[in-house]
């Protein structure tokens, strides 16, 4: 008789210790599963505010293409205006403008024919 009772203690003893392994490890994986749960949830969060950022910076983008292309438009009508096209000016100041892009000293005949009276006679 105290061999079946020492093998039912023996008995009950594996039996609690493999009970309460399972349970540690139930518990465990339950821990487990709760963070990946909340991992999951942060993950989606932030990807939905990555999302509306993301489409907020789309939509500004779009309009600051149409508004290059606005300005594009507006430095090709200042190009074809026709006071860039020497329309307007005379042959010597056309050619006073050269000289002095060019860095060449003016005839003093232009420079007196070019100006005014009062700026060509100035000290």
């Amino acid at each position: 008789m105290t061999r079946l009772r020492l093998l039912a203690a023996a008995l009950a003893l594996a039996t609690t210790a493999t009970g309460g392994w399972l349970a540690r490890g139930w518990l465990e994986d339950s821990q487990r599963l709760t963070a990946e749960r909340a991992i999951e949830q942060a993950i989606a969060a932030a990807m939905a505010r990555e999302s509306e950022i993301a489409g907020a910076v789309e939509t500004r983008l779009a309009e600051l293409e149409a508004n290059e292309r606005i300005i594009d438009r507006g430095i090709i009508r200042e190009i074809e205006k026709p006071i860039y096209r020497r329309v307007c000016l005379e042959p010597r100041l056309v050619r006073l403008l050269n000289d002095a892009a060019a860095g060449r000293p003016p005839a003093s005949a232009d420079v007196a024919d070019a100006l005014p009276n009062d700026a060509a006679t100035a000290d």
